[in-house]
């Protein structure tokens, strides 16, 4: 069996306490014997603290909170998501009143939203946080904060719920919430989408996504299916013959959550196919990679099929 590492910090892999070497956003593999069991150690620079586990049966059933582990036929890929700081002191990174709640986020490990008003309730926020900006906005009515942190836009309701969080390049208020968000595509990809919002929670209206620019010939197998991810105007990529059944492909290919390249032992087994790996969640931390293959005739793709 085949084990991959990425980190999302440059950090030192260990095998059974051997030093391996580096692991960071490039690929790195160890092949161990089928059946076996290891002890790994992924060892991040800075002051965070570590992540180990054993890679055995158990990992599948249920990994460490900040590993994602993707199942890649009988190969694995252990991707090491997060770090918990290992300072666990209470940092406050942003305080203020609103609508009767003291609104905070504060560090303590990772990163924490805390409304204290007529109820307390404490949210994790799955994003790195720099310099924290906020303005009180008025949407569809009802008075909202708007927190903002590079890309980063949270919203909270004056009954301080956290109604919205994601990045966004814009964002306008007013009787309806008109945001623009980007993709990480080889198009450079952005959706724009505009919500109402009924004091409660947000419903999408409306949506599009824009592709900016044309994706080079040697990847264009990459931009289609990123296009149909971001429901983009994926029929465009299609062949004449194959573009009547655009509206099939999400049935077609599932509910997938993201795309991967095809690891090098993958390239070296099907060296003449066009590939991309299209991930699907099982549960917890635990993806399913299944590959799809396509043919292309005249800069179109005319046909689409599982590997």
């Amino acid at each position: 069996m085949r084990v991959y590492f990425l980190s999302c910090r440059p950090a030192a892999l260990k095998l059974d306490g051997d030093y391996l070497g580096k692991a960071d956003m490039f690929e790195r593999y160890v092949d161990l014997p089928d059946g076996g069991r290891a002890f790994a150690e992924i060892i991040p620079e800075g002051d965070f603290l570590p992540e180990n586990f054993f890679i055995d049966e158990n990992l599948l059933k249920q990994p460490p909170e900040n590993i994602d582990i993707y199942i890649m036929e009988s190969d694995l890929l252990v991707y090491a998501r997060a770090f918990s700081a290992r300072d666990g002191s209470f940092k406050p990174l942003f305080k203020r009143r609103f609508c009767g709640n003291l609104v905070t986020l504060f560090r303590q490990g990772g990163i924490f939203l805390s409304v204290e008003g007529s109820e307390y309730g404490i949210t994790p926020i799955y994003a790195e946080l720099g310099e924290i900006t906020a303005e009180e906005q008025t949407l569809a009515g009802f008075p909202v904060l708007a927190l903002r942190s590079g890309r980063s836009l949270l919203i909270i309701s004056h009954t301080g719920e956290l109604v919205f969080h994601n990045e966004v390049s814009e964002a306008t208020f007013g009787d309806t919430l008109a945001v623009k968000i980007p993709f990480s595509t080889c198009t450079a990809a952005y959706a724009e989408c505009r919500f109402s919002y009924d004091g409660i929670k947000l419903g999408q209206i409306d949506g599009r996504t824009v592709e900016t620019r044309a994706p080079e010939p040697d990847i264009l197998h990459c931009a289609f299916f990123e296009s149909v991810l971001t429901r983009g105007d994926y029929a465009r990529y299609l062949s004449d013959a194959l573009r009547p059944k655009s509206a099939l492909l999400r049935e077609y290919l599932g509910d997938f959550t993201g795309i991967s390249l095809p690891t090098g032992k993958f390239a070296a087994e099907h060296p003449n196919l066009t590939a991309v790996g299209l991930v699907y969640p099982q549960k917890r931390n635990i993806y399913r990679i299944k590959y799809f293959a396509v043919e292309i005739s005249e800069g179109k793709i005319d046909n689409i099929f599982p590997v």
